[in-house]
């Protein structure tokens, strides 16, 4: 009797548990109550998403220079440290309330990624920002920028490119790949069966334009269109494969998906708006065009402020 229980314990999760012994796809008793909206982790998520992310280089802009000098870090970078400490605390907490489980070591290796290429994109966004002050222009490229063409010796411009590199391809692929894969593995446990839970409430109406452009800012800055397009793709076959099922998107689910839907319709809005933009045009050659908005940022409005000054 005492073997059996003993048993008993060790196949069971204990209460309270991260990540019980399952793994995979949510059970039926999974779906049958789906969880309230999450309104404090979405609304924590956007707060700290604009403050942190898209302001950090809107501060480093406007506060005044003699406060954070060129050689230390800005304020943006302290903004960002924050944000690298935040997103994965909440992430967690995001996968705490998922009814779809995965192994603790994926979990783990997924937040070790985030946080690496986060920090990485910390170092190399900190000192491609920087350079605006001494008349580095985003929307060309490295070796076009007149203040790297003057390098010496002209190795100096090869160590431009390697920093490049690292701050828009490598830190973006570790940063956004595990970001969107927890958003995806918690939007496939965001189902019910229950018709009457597949509904937002008004908060998540309120929460969604904020969300859904920063997403926006997200996928365009970080020139991350494949990746979340993917991701997109899968959630959608994802909602098909469900509906055979006669499974619904509960409030959290529908959140996320119409985000996406409008984050789509606002990439679609920039792109055409900037079509005809001939410099841009150079600096994103190639089937995808998807100017980020800090090379028009310098393009369109740091160089005419510039050029209003000079007068």
């Amino acid at each position: 009797m005492q073997g059996s229980l003993r048993r008993r314990q060790a196949g069971s999760p204990q209460r309270g548990s991260l990540y019980p012994g399952r793994h995979g796809a949510a059970s039926a008793d999974d779906t049958r109550k789906s969880p309230p909206f999450h309104f404090d982790l979405w609304f924590y998520f956007t707060l700290q998403n604009w403050v942190l992310d898209f302001g950090r280089p809107i501060a480093m802009i406007i506060l005044p220079l003699e406060w954070f000098p060129l050689n230390k870090p800005s304020a943006g970078d302290y903004f960002h440290m924050a944000y690298n400490v935040i997103t994965p605390f909440l992430l967690l907490k995001l996968i705490e309330r998922s009814p779809k489980t995965l192994p603790r070591s994926v979990v783990y290796v997924s937040i070790i990624t985030f946080v690496m290429g986060a920090s990485i994109h910390l170092v190399g966004d900190s000192v491609n920002h920087r350079l605006i002050f001494s008349g580095y222009q985003h929307h060309l490229s490295v070796r076009e920028n007149p203040i790297i063409k003057n390098l010496k010796p002209e190795t100096l411009i090869d160590s431009f490119e390697l920093l490049y590199y690292y701050d828009e391809y490598l830190g973006h692929s570790m940063w956004y790949i595990p970001f969107f894969f927890i958003l995806f593995i918690y939007f496939s446990g965001c189902f019910t069966s229950i018709k009457e839970e597949s509904r937002m409430p008004v908060a998540a109406l309120l929460l969604m334009g904020p969300s859904s452009l920063y997403y926006w800012y997200l996928v365009t800055e970080g020139q991350i269109f494949i990746l979340y397009i993917f991701t997109f793709f899968a959630m959608m076959a994802l909602v098909m494969h469900q509906k055979r099922k006669k499974l619904v998107l509960d409030s959290n689910g529908l959140f996320l998906f119409y985000s996406f839907i409008i984050t789509l319709v606002l990439i679609a809005v920039w792109v055409v708006w900037l079509w005809n933009d001939k410099i841009l045009r150079k600096k994103y050659p190639g089937v995808i065009y998807i100017p980020e908005p800090w090379a028009f940022y310098t393009l369109h409005v740091h160089s005419q402020r510039e050029t209003a000054s000079e007068f």
